[in-house]
Parts: C-alpha cells; structure tokens; sequence
C-alpha cells in the first residue's frame, strides 16, 4: 500500500530539515556534540552518466571542517575539483547536522544541492553516504590533532587500500593494496602496491615504486609516488593523506582525482569484537560480459557475533539503478594468521585488514568486486541514568539486524536499555500496559509482548508511517530517552532456533512438525516461514489483533524468496493465523538447491535480508560450498525502491541534467 504521505515525502528532497518539519518528527540531536571541532574530511561524488556505468561527471572535496558541536558547521581551507570545471577550486560553505546519542545521523551535504550525507560518527571519525540523493558518494571526516601532525609523527608500518576512476569508464576503475613504512623524516622508500583493474580478470597486478617521499603542511601529508597514472598502474601522483588525532587511521586521496583512500597504522593481532559502523563504495563487475557495471555506495552498522560471524547492515544506492534499500545480512568469518579475513556470503566480497588492535577495519573488494570499505569500532556501552534505552538497541525481534536498518509498520521489534521495567512478564495477548511498562512510538502506545528491566518486546502500530520514529519506554510513570529510527515500508527478518537471526529457521513442514537437521526440508516440499517485519496487511487489522483466518489477511508489499539463491515459489504471505506479532510465509523449496544448510533469502521493495539457514535433505546434488547470491541488478532486489522519501520517476541523476552543485568558477 502506498503510504498517505508519500505527497510530504516529496518535501525531503529538499533538504532534512523541511522533511523533519513536514513530518511533525525530528532526528535525536542529543549527540551533536561527538561532532565538535575542527575536522579533515574527503567527499567524492560519483554520478554514473549511462547504462554502461560509465561516469558522466565526479568531483571530491577536500580540506578543513569545522562543526560547533550544536549542529552547525563551517568549511574553510577547503578545495574542490570537478570534472565539469577542470582544475582545482577554492571552496568555503556552511551546513547543519544532526547526530544521535548512537552516533547516527546527517549532515547537509558541503556542496548545495539540497542533500545530507546519511552516517555514523564513533572514535571522532565520521564516515558515510548521502544514499538518497540520486549519485553515488563517500564521505570521511576525523578531527585534527593538536598539535597538529608533523612529518616526524609519520612513522611506522601502516596498510593502505584505494579505490580509484582515472577515466570514467567501468572498464577502468581500480583499486590496489599497499604499505607504506615512513621515517619520521619525509622518507617511505620503497612501495610495493598490487591490486585489480575492472575487466583485467582475476589476476592482481603489482606496481613497485621507490623513492617515495611525503612532507607535511597545515596537519596533512602530502606522498609523492611520482609520474602519471598508466594504462596498467596503481597509483601515481600526489596523494594528501589525513590523519585521525591518535594517527591509528588514515584517509584521503589526489587533489586532482576521484579516488578515496583509506589506512590504518599496523598493530598486533586484532581482537575483533563489538559493533562497529561503516561505509564504503563498490563496483559490482560480475555484469561486465553483458556490457555493464554497476556502483554501488553505502553506510551502516554491523555486530561480531562471537569468532564466527558477522551480522551487519548496509543502506545501499545502486548507481545504474537509481535506487536505495536496506540489506541485512550475515557473513561468517574467520581470521587468517596476519589477522585479516575474508568476507564468503555477503552480497559483495572484501579482503579485511584491521589497524588499531582490531578498532578499524578496512577492506578492499575481492574480485568481481572492485572497492573499499572502512568500519569503526564503537564504545562498548552507552551510559544512561533511570528509565534509559540504548541508542543502537532497537533491533527486529526475529533477525536481530543491527539498529541502522530502521523500522517497518506492524513489525515485532525488541528494545534493549536499562531500568525498563520492574519485572519479568509476557503476555500472549499484546497488551497497551504490561506491568506498568509502556512503549510509546510516535505517541502512539505499542503492543507490548514481554518486558523486563534489560529488553522488552513490542509490536509496532501499523500507523506509523512518518520517515522518522521516535521510541520511548515509560515505566512506572517514568519516561527513558528518546530513540529515533528511520521507518521503512518493510523491515523483514526470520524467526530462528535458537533465536538471534543467524541460525536455521524456525519453521515448519506442511503436516506442521518441525523443520530440523533430523527432519529437512526437500525439494517440492511445502514449508512455513514465521518472519517479522513485512509491513502492510490486507485486509487490515487493529493493532495486537491476531492474524484472521476467514479472510486471511495478506501482506500488500512484494516480495521474492530465495533458498540457496535459487528463486522460491510464495504460496502464502500475510499474518500469521491466530497469532500476534507474527508474520507467514508459504514457500516451496525450489529445484536446483543443495543439501546441507541453505540460506533463505526476503527480498522486498525496499529491503534485502540475507541471515537464517534452512537444513535441505537429499537432493540427488552433491553439496557445495559455493556461495550464490540473487543479483541486485535484474532482479526482484534491482526493483527494491527507498521508502525514506518520494520516488519521482521523472528525476534523473543532476549529471544528465547538466546542473551544477554550485556556482561554476
């Protein structure tokens, strides 16, 4: 169902503030103060201009930032270069932001043109993308030291990745890997860089430089690879290079290029553990045989789950398909003996490297994937007093994707703090008030399934519709903090068991026993799926009513199963009969798929989760460690629409228009 304030979306194009005034909802700034000083940061824009996904216009921004801490911020000593205009341009501006006590938020993008680069801020680094604006970016900014760096701080052992467009052409992007050793003293020496060139197969290339040196001006390093960039190379050329207070990360890139670079300082083996948020950029190249490639730029959040698994969020714009969705995934890892790892199930592939004893991560793409990424670690906790809900603690009750994937209507979500109620107590029966407890979304009550001093279970109205949720707990009389979240048409996320999201499904056969290791699901077989998060029902229901059963009420969004990347037909999808909170879907395991433990994708309009498993019986195929992901492109997810704001068909990206962002030198 089309939401009713799809005509006050619209407005959000216009900038955040007029959409948090349209909707009658404003963004948590309670954590405007992580953003306080003066910053280096790095914008680079990327607007693809054809089918092909060639680049028809980029520009990068680079220099000094400097947000007051209360949601403004200025931008001075600042250069912007622009494929448009040729050469270097001086730039000055400012802007507003708003950050959460998470670190979650936005800020008005530097150029004018009406955008906010959607992020998160932890450690003083923000990183993010604008998602929504219609191109594809990158955004980095970490404050500057004091004193400022120096070429003597410059020292050590630190590992590189980079990501670059000398051309325009997605036959010619690349990335590389490298390590630069400096002296303290203006010298690396020698640099060994080897990395991947779209279309040049899976073969690295390597590139040795030698005699390199930096110096520094105004905080910043400025290496010297020498020459000009060749049809096979790397790197060439002027890099500026910024530096995090504690020198532990690096990032930056050419004063006359489009590329971003990010770097650690090396350290010992990493303990990867924690939340931690991220961003990054990444060209899909498994099309190019079809003549085409697509960009793909993103932010989020993700958890470690023990030393097995990763359950992350990306909110992703496609370039090509001019379209933003939510994707929540699990990827299990394992750390090699340098301490790196490799991704193996998520939709686009990285090699990890971590910096900072396992505090940052950065990765780089892993062919068909050519990219980077950088992830920040988060404080272990978030400190609140009285009734306090931790700001990254709303999460899907059935998946657990981390709190950056938003919310959807009528989705079953739990809500983690302190303090949130007296006692341990569920109630079958979704009640408003459940031992003094309340859950107010909106100021609309929820329905409320179990609550206790650490979590409570509640369902979302089914009419909350505003771009912005604010969630409160009120216990007592007591009101904890306001945590806000954006709201999505659908938020899915499977039942497992044991619970948490990234385990086998909790589902049943047709003759309604389990689903289990013991008891498989087979090819043809009829199976039932419990999932939250699937949005809109018709006919519609009262809040807390359990599912009808004479007319069933169905979900009106589409959705797309697949099991093993194999698509599955959907016999049923809707509210559970008989039971609150729930949702159904009816599915039959489709031919072609592998015995063993089979992930079971939903892909709707504007969400992709890929976490729970399935155990699949004999198939007459043997099994298989090869991983097969449903493509973004051309497919059911390549049709995934935001449901953050308006989608104007007639909009086509600012460089088919020929617009500037600003005025033109």
């Amino acid at each position: 169902m089309v939401s009713p304030i799809k005509p006050l979306l619209a407005l959000c194009l216009f900038g955040a503030a007029l959409c948090q005034q349209a909707m009658g909802q404003t963004w948590d700034n309670t954590g405007n103060g992580l953003l306080k000083g003066t910053y280096y940061f790095r914008q680079v824009l990327w607007f693809l201009g054809d089918d092909a996904g060639d680049l028809g216009r980029a520009i990068s921004v680079y220099g000094n930032i400097t947000f007051d801490g209360n949601g403004t911020y200025s931008i001075t000593n600042t250069q912007v270069f622009d494929s448009s205009f040729g050469n270097p341009q001086n730039f000055t501006g400012t802007g507003t932001y708003s950050i959460a006590a998470s670190g979650y938020g936005f800020i008005s993008s530097p150029l004018p043109g009406g955008d906010s680069i959607h992020g998160l801020v932890t450690k003083g680094i923000f990183t993010g993308s604008s998602t929504e604006g219609g191109y594809n970016d990158m955004f980095i900014a970490a404050p500057l030291a004091s004193p400022a760096p120096t070429a003597a701080s410059f020292r050590g052992a630190y590992s590189f990745v980079d990501m670059d467009f000398p051309s325009g052409s997605p036959l010619d992007t690349r990335e590389s890997q490298f390590q630069l050793n400096p002296d303290g003293a203006g010298n690396i020496g020698i640099v060994r860089a080897t990395g991947f060139i779209s279309g040049g197969g899976t073969t690295p290339i390597t590139q040795n430089f030698s005699g390199v040196r930096y110096v520094f001006s105004n905080g910043g390093a400025n290496v010297s690879f020498g020459g000009s960039l060749s049809a096979t190379g790397l790197l060439a050329g002027n890099k500026y290079l910024y530096f995090s207070p504690d020198g532990d990360f690096v990032f930056g890139g050419s004063p006359t290029a489009f590329d971003m670079i990010v770097g650690v300082r090396s350290g010992t083996t990493p303990t990867f553990g924690g939340q931690y948020y991220q961003a990054g950029a990444v060209q899909d190249e498994s099309t190019l045989s079809s003549g085409f490639a697509n960009l793909f730029t993103f932010y989020g959040s993700l958890k470690v789950l023990g030393t097995t698994s990763v359950l992350a969020h990306q909110r992703l714009y496609s370039g090509l398909d001019d379209n933003t969705f939510d994707y929540a995934y699990a990827d299990p890892y394992t750390l090699k003996s340098d301490g790196s790892y490799d991704d193996t199930n998520s939709r686009f592939l990285f090699h990890n490297i971590f910096g900072s004893n396992g505090a940052i991560r950065i990765g780089i793409g892993i062919p068909p994937y050519i990219g980077i990424t950088v992830a920040v670690q988060t404080p272990a906790t978030f400190e609140g007093t009285g009734v306090f809900i931790n700001p990254t603690g709303v999460v899907n009750a059935a998946s657990s994707a981390p709190f950056t994937t938003g919310i959807a209507p009528g989705e079953l979500i739990t809500i983690y703090g302190t303090n949130l109620a007296a006692d341990s107590l569920y109630d079958f029966k979704f009640p408003l008030t459940l031992g003094k407890v309340q859950v107010m979304i909106n100021n609309r009550p929820a329905p409320i399934f179990s609550v206790s001093p650490g979590q409570v279970s509640a369902v979302v109205p089914y009419a909350t519709t505003e771009v912005i949720a604010a969630i409160q707990v009120i216990n007592n009389g007591v009101t904890s903090n306001t945590v806000t979240s954006y709201t999505n048409l659908t938020a899915p996320g499977i039942f497992t068991n044991p619970a948490g999201g990234v385990a086998p499904v909790n589902a049943q056969h047709s003759d309604y026993t389990a689903i289990t290791p013991a008891n498989p699901a087979q090819v043809g077989d009829s199976i039932s799926l419990y999932v939250s998060g699937l949005g809109d029902v018709s006919p519609a229901v009262p809040d807390a009513t359990p599912g009808p059963i004479d007319p069933l009420s169905k979900t009106t969004n589409p959705f797309a199963v697949y099991i093993d990347g194999v698509p599955a037909t959907i016999g049923y999808s809707g509210l559970a009969p008989l039971l609150t909170g729930y949702y159904q879907m009816n599915v039959t395991v489709p031919a072609g798929v592998r015995k063993g433990d089979a992930v079971v994708e939903i892909l709707g309009p504007d969400f992709y989760t890929s976490e729970a498993t399935v155990p699949i019986g004999s198939t007459g195929a043997a099994a298989s460690a090869e991983v097969r992901r449903p493509a973004t492109t051309g497919s059911a997810a390549g049709k995934m629409k935001s449901s953050r704001r308006a989608q104007n068909p007639n909009r086509v990206p600012m460089v088919r228009k020929g617009l500037p962002f600003y005025s033109a030198p």
